[in-house]
């Protein structure tokens, strides 16, 4: 299947399958006139490919564990369970961070409300204090 059939098919832009192709999450052969042609096989590969960027993961860690996936149950050596832990503890982190930041951006609105545009939550003294430790 040529390029525009698998974007039609999984639902994703040519220029994003160039990008997999090119960071070898997924492959094709040349047709003779220089055409890609991509087996069926991979509209599933790329279905996949989508819902491992939209857990957060990277393309290296993408190339890491597709092939993980791909192997029979009996097959598999542990490797994708460790690297979805990993990052799962990554985005956990980034999730704690976010909060705090947020915290302290709602203490600053708090602080320096205008008069009369609402009642300040708390007194800055006790939303604001030292940096929290990572």
């Amino acid at each position: 299947m040529r390029i525009g059939e698998l974007a039609a098919a999984s639902g994703v832009s040519t220029r994003a399958l160039r990008y997999y192709e090119q960071h070898g999450l997924i492959r094709s052969e040349r047709t003779p006139g220089g055409w890609r042609d991509f087996d069926s096989s991979m509209v599933e590969r790329v279905v996949m490919i989508q819902h491992l960027f939209a857990a957060g993961l990277g393309s290296s860690t993408i190339d890491a564990v597709l092939p993980c996936m791909e192997a029979p149950l009996e097959e598999r050596n542990g490797v994708m369970e460790q690297l979805f832990a990993q990052e799962a503890e990554r985005l956990e982190a980034k999730r704690r961070d976010i909060d705090r930041e947020l915290e302290t951006l709602q203490a600053l609105r708090a602080e320096t409300a205008l008069p009369g545009s609402g009642p300040r939550p708390r007194a800055a003294a006790d939303t604001i204090d030292a940096p929290h430790p990572p």
